[in-house]
């Protein structure tokens, strides 16, 4: 009879729970985030495609600085957009009608690829939508990130201040917040959007003041649950004061609820923006919107759905992401999340163990300091056993 046992078995065995640990030794929490951020497919690839957005955006038409936005004669007697522009590398804007070409059908192709005159096409005034998609598209992402801003700096600092001092200041800031959170957003906005004129700036830091009630609740409840930690109190006896054990020992803590939510915030803005501009409350003429060039072309649908197709993409794009950044940042942010060993790792942990030893187990007794078996009720060894249990009948053989 032969078989097998381990010998000089170590302690770890080289599990998934270790491979994991192995793989996280030395890093710090920064470094953690990172890779766990780079590591999700669908948010990288998010981050590239939104990245691109925003340089197609901002560098083919240029951009507006200050002004009003509106239009104006310039001094060679050519309407202009009140304001500095910077001027981009595509040489038509969104404003101006050009002559119709390809009965104003979209001039690009794929193969080969061209871009033509007017890639995205024109509307029967001769307007190069493209153009108008583009500078849309940077209306959209500026309200985007000012209300992220804004509702990051008033969500944080509120919540904070009440989670951490409570007290009449937990009270009177959630009184506050409750007032907020029952004014609606689609209502004032629309009002702003009258007085001002439609101006983007304008228009995202006011959207940023309304949108900040929910992220503040969360910071909220965040620091009346890490106040109490053991950490906190051990920065409080060494003698910190309150801003540092807020910023420097609490905040950490809470920056991952505070990012997710904060790419929440933003990918709503989008949303949020676009509609207001359809209902014609939001970005007005002369600029333009991503929501605004839908509802002007409503009419449209059927006859010229080009003039749908492109505004409507960049904002499934921005909104989706938004989102799928935020999840990539979620995951990151989880402790609780832990990256999938792949097949190649686990291998080679298991090789790492020491090969097992072969130990062969024999009849005879293993050492000369053994003796053989003697029953200690019949006081008979094995070459003495019962016939019968040596499998011999009593008569012999049969």
């Amino acid at each position: 009879m032969t078989t097998t046992t381990p010998t000089g078995a170590p302690e770890d065995r080289g599990s998934e729970q270790t491979i994991e640990q192995r793989a996280v030794a030395g890093l710090s929490q920064g470094a953690l985030v990172r890779r766990r951020f780079f590591r999700h497919k669908f948010a990288m690839a998010a981050l590239v495609i939104l990245l691109l957005i925003i340089l197609l955006a901002f560098t083919s038409v240029g951009t507006v600085v200050g002004g009003t936005g509106a239009l104006e004669a310039n001094a060679v007697g050519e309407l202009a957009i009140n304001g500095w522009r910077i001027p981009g590398w595509w040489p038509l804007n969104w404003w101006t009608s050009y002559p119709i070409v390809n009965g104003g059908q979209p001039t690009l192709t794929l193969w080969p690829l061209s871009l033509g005159e007017h890639p995205f096409g024109q509307d029967t005034l001769g307007k190069d939508v493209f153009a108008q998609v583009m500078r849309g598209t940077q209306q959209s992402i500026t309200v985007m990130f000012l209300v992220g801003l804004v509702s990051l700096v008033l969500g944080v600092t509120l919540g904070a201040i009440a989670g951490y001092f409570r007290g009449w200041s937990d009270s009177l800031i959630m009184r506050a917040t409750d007032v907020v959170i029952i004014i609606p957003i689609l209502v004032l906005g629309s009002i702003m959007g009258k007085l001002f004129g439609g101006n983007a700036f304008v228009f995202g830091i006011f959207l940023g003041i309304l949108s900040w009630t929910a992220l503040a609740r969360l910071v909220r409840g965040d620091f009346l649950s890490l106040r109490e930690r053991e950490f906190v109190d051990a920065a409080r006896v060494a003698g910190a004061s309150n801003s540092r054990i807020i910023f420097r020992h609490i905040l950490p803590n809470a920056v991952g609820v505070i990012i997710v939510n904060t790419t929440l915030l933003m990918s709503a803005a989008v949303l949020t923006e676009a509609a207001l501009s359809f209902l014609g409350f939001g970005i007005t003429y002369p600029d333009v919107s991503l929501g605004q060039i839908i509802s002007e072309y409503r009419e449209a649908f059927r006859t010229r759905p080009w003039l749908f197709w492109w505004p409507g993409l960049f904002i499934v794009m921005l909104a989706l992401c938004i989102n799928f950044i935020g999840d990539g940042l979620r995951d990151a942010f989880d402790p609780r999340q832990q990256a999938r060993v792949s097949k190649r790792k686990a291998n080679r942990a298991v090789a790492a163990i020491p090969s097992v030893q072969a130990v062969t187990m024999m009849d005879a007794p293993t050492s000369e300091t053994d003796e053989p078996y003697i029953d200690e009720f019949t006081g008979l060894g094995e070459d003495t056993a019962p016939p019968d249990a040596r499998g011999d009948s009593p008569g012999g053989q049969a």
